[in-house]
Parts: structure tokens; C-alpha cells; sequence
């Protein structure tokens, strides 16, 4: 069974495709398997990313100085910024 790309590789190939996209010139049929390749890259990336965010826990210390562990919530740290 083929390994599957890690986080890195398929975010440079996402990089990749968007920057031949950018500079423009390349066939249509070129330009149509950079897109495909552009699309399964962030997919991949979406995948990873959903699969760390659900093992991510973080490690909190409470008043007494214990440690517990809570859910990760990323939507916490943009309400930081706000206070």
C-alpha cells in the first residue's frame, strides 16, 4: 500500500499548483492536472488537519496547581485578542 503524502508534501504541492496557475501560460490541459493536483493537496491538508485537531488536547494546571486536560478549542485563542 502506497504511503500517503504527509501535512508538508501536500502543502507544497498545493504551493506548487498555485503558483504555476499564477504565472499563467501553460496549456489548458496542463493547467487542468495542476488544478486537480491543487485540489487533492488540500484535501490531504484539510484531512491532516481535522485528524490532529481532534487528538490535540491541551494540558491546563488548575488553582492547586494539578494538572487536567480540556478539549483543544482554537476558537479560544482568537477571543484572547479581544480582551
Amino acid at each position: 500500500m502506497a504511503r500517503q503524502p504527509t501535512f508538508e508534501q501536500s502543502l507544497k504541492a498545493l504551493e506548487d499548483a498555485v503558483a504555476r496557475l499564477e504565472k499563467g501560460q501553460i496549456p489548458l490541459d496542463e493547467a487542468l492536472a495542476c488544478f486537480e493536483a491543487g485540489v487533492k493537496g488540500a484535501g490531504r491538508c484539510r484531512e491532516l488537519l481535522r485528524d490532529v485537531e481532534a487528538r490535540v488536547e491541551v494540558l491546563l494546571r488548575d488553582s492547586a496547581g494539578n494538572l487536567r486536560v480540556e478539549p483543544f478549542d482554537a476558537d479560544d485563542d482568537e477571543d484572547d485578542d479581544d480582551e
